[in-house]
């Protein structure tokens, strides 16, 4: 048995500061506001990591 909540809001986006892997074998990326260095280095491969601006689904 399953129950309808109904249509759901759609979440907002919004741009939002990034930290963006430099490799171009690598994909990763993770939320400035989540990052703990100054200037972090990719977490999935070791790389460097540039700054840069995303729309990104808004996260309270």
């Amino acid at each position: 048995m399953s129950f309808s909540r109904g249509p759901k809001e759609p979440v907002p986006e919004v741009e939002t500061n990034v930290w963006s892997c430099t490799s171009d074998d690598c994909q990763g990326w993770m939320r400035e506001s989540y990052s703990f260095a100054e200037v972090p280095e990719c977490p999935l491969c070791k790389s460097s990591m540039n700054q840069e601006v995303r729309v990104l689904p808004e996260v309270k």
